[in-house]
């Protein structure tokens, strides 16, 4: 079996997790600064949150998988680096205290820290995917966005999660546990769903 037919699946609950007023708002280049900075400075916290989780898995991943992960690691480390240099920019403090919804999606990792490879796979796939598909909903972006939409729209970046799609799946068809892969990706999608909606609200983080 192949891991996007979770999508199809559950289309209603991946339809919340990746289409969005906020995205919509990115789209029609009308998105507040309010929720626009809300969203940056807990996206770097939940980038942190997803390192760890994806570090803590290394040792124990299949094989095949190593290239992907190491590759994720990297890329999300750069993308700490360049919310930094953002964030300066904006005059916003990336270090400051983290939504409810924040932490909830870091306790999601925590959850799942141990669970299976096949279950960590879906999940690595699922919260890629859901960028992927939640950042083209929003193309091509007003001109101060397009920035973020090209990053997470790029084919480099399609084919990726291409890769991350093909290594779930496998590790699925090869494991087992497609009951328990099923909820994880529906607790991402929750939790993507989740997420936007705080950065439309402008956080609330004082």
């Amino acid at each position: 079996m192949r891991v996007e037919s979770f999508i199809e699946k559950f289309k209603d609950g991946w339809e919340t997790a990746t289409h969005h007023p906020f995205l919509d708002a990115v789209r029609n280049g009308t998105l507040n600064d309010q929720a626009f900075n809300a969203w940056l400075v807990q996206d770097y916290h939940f980038v942190g949150y997803e390192m760890k989780f994806l570090a803590s898995f290394l040792t124990r991943a299949p094989r095949p998988a190593h290239a992907a992960i190491i590759r994720c690691l990297a890329s999300l480390e750069a993308e700490l680096t360049w919310f930094e240099g953002l964030a300066k920019e904006r005059h916003l403090n990336v270090y400051g205290p983290e939504h409810p919804v924040t932490q909830q999606y870091g306790a999601l990792f925590k959850q799942y820290v141990q669970a299976p490879p096949p279950v960590i796979l879906t999940i690595i796939w699922a919260v890629e995917r859901a960028y992927l598909d939640a950042w083209k909903s929003a193309l091509p972006g007003g001109p101060q966005f397009r920035e973020f939409v090209e990053r997470w729209t790029s084919p480099s970046f399609e084919t990726f999660v291409g890769v991350l799609d093909g290594l779930a799946s496998v590790s699925l068809e090869r494991g087992g546990y497609v009951q328990e892969a099923e909820q994880a990706f529906l607790d991402v999608a929750q939790m993507e769903k989740a997420f936007w909606d705080m950065a439309w609200s402008g956080a609330g983080v004082s």
